[in-house]
């Protein structure tokens, strides 16, 4: 069994599912002496320009009074706030961003600086009589609302630790009556990691806590953290900027908020599932308008209307930004039309709110605000959806179409729309893909080279790598930074260890995004920069406690993820059967590995299997999270191997575990 064992928790500690959070790798010293410790340079005269050219054009902006509203309703301060996590690590760090104050620096577009200055007001807010929220806790909002015997908690934030603080602190200021309700307003996991922060998992079992969610959120909830989890993780480190230091030449926020937390995430089943388009509930004495938004940019999502309050909370369908239809960390590109469709139907079913509050940034107060806020939001995805498929009809491809598309005066001087977190160019996209898919149709990007191939062909072609440098360093010197990525992401591919091309490619990068208005355009740039200089990271981050959500993650779902870790070329000619029993359940599968395909099937165990594996499904959960270490796999009377050992091994050793730290700027 000893052989076998240890393939098996090889196996299942690389399906640490969240274990793609990369930590900071040992950062040289730069030999630049202007560098920072990250290695990111000054901003040039180029970015200077273009950065003071906005930030004129900015004071002539009028709408919103996002200063005042941001302050509006301040119970208490959250000053210096951090959170501990696992391992000596925090969870939450928000006094990282206290040198995010006065003018913007050459190294920030101020259109950003602004929006983080903002986005840096942390602490307890009464958005209305018997409604509150915690901002500044996590990426998002936690909302309190007063019922009849308790706290109904809304979006519990990423993270048990982040989800406790912030209820601590409410507590400290308001009352200690216990929590009656919880309601996810999406399946996103900044808005339900944190739930048993503010519950126990007794409470909801004995039903004394009572979970609403929207229809299918506990399948949209768990599948892409399975599935595409170490993928999604990995890119999700260049888009909040995991590895870069918060300072004016690195991190300084998303633009939704600041950062997600880090640490132990949960998930409870709900107990009221809202599946109507528009449903009407009471909980805990205070009557619900649920509306069903889901397609817009959650797959299972809701908004709800407070009737008593006159209070409409619109989740994450709008907040304070224009929103991803495409998110840069990789998902289902969303759809415009229906996004601008939810927002509409929302306006016109609750006409009479007079404060809207959601799961990101500050509230609006005012119906004549809230009217004029969902119209603008309305608009913006409808716009970028209409003319994306008006320039298509002229022919235009995406990168067209991207750098084509412009919004009217009436869509860009309004703070709340302005590209934060998503922008026109990357929506636009999105809203072809959606449509076309990822061809343009044009032939020569049908079957094009590897980027390594490709590479060195244009390299040699333009004369060598030399000569590739030599048009670089003009471009940089003509601020024309795009152009030097262009050119020198070629020259990288094709030479990867070329030093002075990584140099002058990552110096490239850091302008690009010290100029980028979005968080994440430049958390992109300057962590591409980062890598060029230091290396993809070697390590993933702890996991912390994922045992909640794997628990209610269908087994059906791991079994998926194990096809898609089949290496296929190596299992060309193997055929295989397996019986896969998990005792404490009572379910067994069958796994059938034919045409090195892997597909499962929940049945009596099969005769014609060679091997079957007895486990407890409490034990599987111990093995992914990596709470089993190879003396106790050899110990445990929870799992038990018959027949032959030699086909597990077999089977095993055509399993490749995804890698949370491949390289992304470099092959």
């Amino acid at each position: 069994m000893t052989h076998a064992a240890k393939a098996l928790i090889v196996f299942c500690l690389g399906l640490s599912l969240l274990a793609c959070d990369s930590g900071p790798a040992p950062v040289p010293s730069s030999p630049d002496a202007d560098a920072d410790a990250d290695g990111h340079g000054p901003a040039t005269a180029a970015t200077v320009a273009a950065n003071k050219m906005l930030g004129e054009a900015l004071s002539g902006w009028t709408g919103f009074d996002d200063s005042g509203d941001a302050e509006r309703g301040l119970v208490a301060a959250a000053e210096q706030l951090q959170v501990p996590g696992f391992d000596d690590t925090l969870a939450w760090d928000g006094a990282s961003y206290d040198f995010i104050t006065g003018n913007a620096p050459d190294t920030v577009n101020p259109s950003l600086w602004r929006q983080e200055g903002l986005n840096n007001r942390a602490g307890l807010f009464e958005v209305s009589p018997g409604i509150y929220q915690l901002r500044g806790f996590d990426l998002a909002n936690m909302s309190l609302i007063s019922g009849e015997r308790g706290w109904i908690v809304i979006d519990p934030l990423t993270t048990v630790e982040t989800a406790r603080s912030a209820l601590d602190f409410a507590r400290q200021h308001l009352d200690q009556r216990p929590v009656t309700a919880v309601i996810f307003t999406h399946s996103h996991i900044d808005h339900f990691g944190g739930v048993y922060g503010v519950v126990t998992p007794e409470a909801v079992a004995s039903g004394e806590v009572q979970v609403i969610a929207p229809a299918e959120f506990m399948a949209e909830a768990t599948s892409e953290l399975v599935l595409a989890g170490q993928v999604m993780g990995r890119r999700a480190d260049y888009m909040y900027g995991r590895r870069l230091s918060r300072s004016p030449r690195g991190h300084i926020g998303s633009g939704l908020g600041k950062q997600p937390a880090i640490g132990s995430v949960t998930i409870a089943t709900p107990s009221l599932t809202v599946v109507d388009e528009v449903e009407r509930h009471t909980i805990d004495g205070i009557e619900f308008v649920f509306q069903i938004v889901s397609g817009s940019e959650a797959p299972s999502e809701f908004v709800f209307y407070l009737p008593e309050q006159r209070a409409f909370c619109g989740a994450e369908l709008v907040s304070r930004n224009l929103h991803n239809l495409y998110t840069l960390r990789g998902a289902k590109v969303r759809d415009a039309l229906a996004w601008s469709g939810f927002i509409e139907a929302s306006r016109q079913q609750f006409p009479e709110a007079e404060v809207m509050f959601n799961s990101h940034h500050w509230p609006v107060w005012g119906s004549g605000n809230i009217q004029r806020f969902l119209k603008q939001h309305r608009d913006i995805y409808k716009y970028i959806h209409d003319q994306t498929l008006r320039l298509a009809g002229q022919g235009m491809t995406p990168t067209e179409i991207a750098n084509t598309i412009e919004l009217p005066a009436a869509l860009t001087e309004s703070f709340p729309i302005r590209g934060y977190y998503g922008t026109v160019r990357h929506n636009s996209r999105a809203v072809y893909q959606f449509y076309f898919g990822w061809y343009d149709a044009n032939p020569a990007h049908l079957n094009p080279l590897p980027p390594e191939d490709a590479g060195s062909r244009y390299v040699e072609l333009l004369g060598g790598s030399e000569r590739v440098l030599a048009a670089a360093d003009a471009a940089y010197a003509e601020g024309d930074y795009r152009w030097v990525a262009e050119l020198l992401n070629h020259l990288v591919f094709a030479e990867p260890d070329n030093t002075r091309a990584r140099a002058l490619l990552a110096d490239a990068y850091d302008q690009l995004g010290y100029q980028a208005e979005s968080g994440p355009w430049r958390d992109v740039y300057l962590s591409g920069a980062y890598e060029l200089r230091n290396g993809p990271p070697e390590t993933p981050l702890p996991t912390g406690s994922i045992r909640s959500i794997l628990r209610e993650t269908p087994v059906e779902r791991v079994m998926e993820l194990l096809a898609t870790m089949i290496d296929g070329p190596a299992a060309a000619d193997s055929a295989l059967v397996l019986n896969f029993n998990l005792t404490d359940l009572d379910r067994n599968f069958v796994l059938r590995l034919e045409n090195a395909v892997l597909h499962h099937r929940e049945q009596q165990l099969a005769e014609d299997a060679s091997v079957t594996i007895n486990i407890s499904h409490e034990f599987l959960l111990d093995m992914l999270v990596g709470e089993v270490d190879l003396s106790g796999l050899l110990t445990t009377d929870q799992l038990d191997i018959e027949g032959s050992r030699v086909d597990l091994v077999r089977f095993l050793s055509l399993l490749q575990v995804p890698d949370s730290t491949f390289a992304i700027v470099t092959p």
